[in-house]
């Protein structure tokens, strides 16, 4: 009895065992069946209410700072991503804008540091500063992370004398991708990451912008916001992203 008691516990441990090695195993997978892209090399946009009169007011530049979510990955146009969207709006209130993507598809945190040297030699106006979702699907633990993005704002804030915009990490990974219990993980390690954000954003006075908590309920369903890997937003899901990026830029 005793012996089919335990083959019986071996068997739930190994069927355990093997649902989440594959249901983890099938996330990146899904992801890179996808074989999505960037959708424009350029990383320089010049962008006019007006764009028969590209010199109308007065110059803005904008440096999007950020991974493939900022690149714009899910979309064919660039002019979908988010960033380009928030240049379009800054634009109306008279300015030219020019909008510096500085993103690398996949970056962490520890990542940025050239992309953070490109930013300071942008001199921009407004920065926002949207990466940490490539930490919590990786291996950095939560003291790397805070270590990493205070470097990142110690340079931003000392070198720039732009308005720094900390754009939290949303949840993202539609259900029919990202399996239980990993959804609960992933959204666990997220809650944890952004608060880190939130309290660097404190420390060092920067905006913050609760991205995730407004998309949570929207991006922990399936539907049109998600590009085909069912990871990246779609362009829908990006210009939902963008209004309200915007909508904290402009209060």
């Amino acid at each position: 009895m005793k012996k089919i008691r335990w083959l019986i516990i071996f068997a739930f441990i190994f069927a355990a065992g093997a649902y989440l090695y594959l249901s983890h195993a099938y996330i990146y997978r899904k992801i890179d069946q996808a074989k999505l892209k960037s959708p424009d090399k350029n990383q320089i946009f010049i962008i006019s209410a007006n764009m028969d009169d590209a010199k109308t007011g007065e110059d803005l530049t904008y440096a999007a700072l950020g991974d493939s979510l900022t690149a714009g990955v899910g979309v064919n146009n660039y002019k979908e991503a988010y960033p380009y969207l928030i240049a379009g709006r800054l634009a109306l209130g008279g300015s030219r804008v020019v909008l510096k993507d500085r993103s690398i598809p996949g970056a962490k945190t520890g990542d940025l540091s050239a992309l953070v040297a490109q930013a300071i030699a942008d001199r921009p106006d407004v920065i926002t500063l949207l990466v940490g979702v490539n930490d919590v699907h990786g291996k950095i633990s939560l003291a790397e992370f805070k270590n990493n993005y205070g470097v990142i704002l110690k340079r931003l804030t000392k070198e720039t004398e732009a308005k720094i915009y900390l754009v939290n990490i949303p949840f993202i990974g539609a259900p029919n991708l990202i399996l239980p219990p990993y959804n609960y993980y992933f959204d666990w390690k997220t809650k944890r990451f952004n608060a880190v954000i939130k309290a660097l954003a404190e420390t060092y006075q920067l905006g913050y912008i609760d991205l995730y908590s407004e998309t949570e309920a929207q991006f922990k369903k399936s539907g049109a916001h998600y590009s085909p890997d069912l990871f990246h937003p779609s362009a829908e899901g990006y210009a939902l992203w963008a209004e309200i990026i915007y909508g904290n830029i402009n209060k």
